[in-house]
Formats: C-alpha cells, structure tokens, sequence
C-alpha cells in the first residue's frame, strides 16, 4: 500500500512547504520542527493500522472503557537526516524501541554512486512492527539495502517505511524489492537529477537540518 498525506489538504501541508521553501529552510530549527511534526502526523496515520484491544481505566471517578494498540512498533532512521522525523515518531510512540542505521553514498569519480552500509544498531525485531524512517526516498537503494539486512536476520511481522518526499522511481524501486511494505510519505516527487536529488524535493535534508558536511 502506498499512503502520500499532501492528497488530503490539510495543515501539513503548512510544514510541508516551509521544508520546501528555500527562504524558510534557511531556521534550521524550524526545519527540524516541521520534520518533527510530520512525523508525528504519520505517527497518528499508522497507529490507525495497529490492532486494539479494549481496557479499563480507572479515573477518579469511576471507569472508563478504552481501545489502547496491543503492540508497540520498533522505530528506526537512516543516520543523519532522519533523526527530527524519528523524533516526530518518539513523541507520539514513546514506549518504543528504536533502531540507528549509518548508510552513506560512496560517490564514483564518474558521478555514479553505491550505498555503503557501515552500522546497525537495534533490538530484537522478531514478530515486531519495525517502521522504517529516512526524509527523502530517492533511488530507494538505502532504504531496501537496510530492510533486507533485516529481514533476513529477523522475522519483522509488519514493515512500514516513511518520507517526507519520495521520487516515483523509489517507491517503484521499494515496491518491487519490499513487495510487503506499507510506504507512508507526505509528497511525491516526478524527477530526480543525475546524481539523485528529488526535484523539486528540498535539497539535502541532513544538511538543511543540522549544518553543511566539510
């Protein structure tokens, strides 16, 4: 299944547009926050996906009958740029686990690049929900690379992988490689340029958030 949020209007597209805005994106804590708040708005958008079961709370006066979800999921981002987005999801699943992946492009001196995926730190996924969170889903490889590592090592029971803007060639890429995945993301993007920047996108994420690489 595929879920992209900016096909409903409503107030995430506010936060949406300011991550999109080159003026707006010059506050890097503005640009966290909104990553924040997106995250947390798709939060809410897949615990609607989660199993429930009813239970009595006591107030102090009397009780009270509420569905609360059976399961907590395993949350996990890609090292740097997906860490306001994994916050985002901590704030609205705050008794979860988390996973920390660190993946980079290895950039070719003709242009091409391969991912290199250095490190992944993370509990035990067996009959977890794992959601798996990076801002921006442009080739898909990071993405894919990662959840197969895992999934060949754990039987994860539900796979859902987040963005905040994804190229038409990643989710494709996703699609055919994670064929179960649930794909959650606020926008999508047509093009991407010849070194796999989503256009019209927002430029480099990690960057935009927490300073320029040397």
């Amino acid at each position: 299944m595929l879920f992209i949020l900016n096909k409903t209007n409503t107030i995430a597209n506010q936060f949406l547009a300011e991550m999109r805005d080159a003026s707006a994106q010059q506050d890097k804590f503005r640009f966290r926050k909104n990553q924040e708040r997106l995250g947390e708005i798709l939060a809410y958008e897949i615990s609607k996906t989660f199993t429930y079961t009813e239970n009595e709370i006591t107030t102090p006066l009397g009780i009270a009958n509420i569905n609360l979800p059976n399961v907590q999921p395993v949350l996990a981002t890609i090292l740097r740029a997906g860490l306001p987005l994994h916050q985002g999801f901590m704030n609205f699943f705050d008794q979860s686990d988390s996973a920390f992946v660190t993946a980079c492009r290895k950039i070719k001196k003709s242009g091409s690049f391969t991912i290199q995926v250095d490190h992944i730190s993370n509990p035990n996924l067996d009959d977890k929900i794992l959601i798996m969170c990076d801002t921006m889903l442009a080739t898909g490889q990071s993405i894919v690379m990662v959840c197969k590592e895992l999934l060949a090592q754990y039987k994860i029971k539900e796979l859902h992988i987040v963005a905040v803007i994804a190229s038409v060639e990643g989710i494709t890429h996703v699609r055919a490689n994670l064929p179960k995945a649930k794909i959650w993301v606020c926008a999508v993007d047509e093009e991407m340029t010849s070194k796999a920047y989503i256009v019209p996108g927002l430029g480099d994420a990690g960057d935009l958030a927490f300073g320029e690489k040397a």
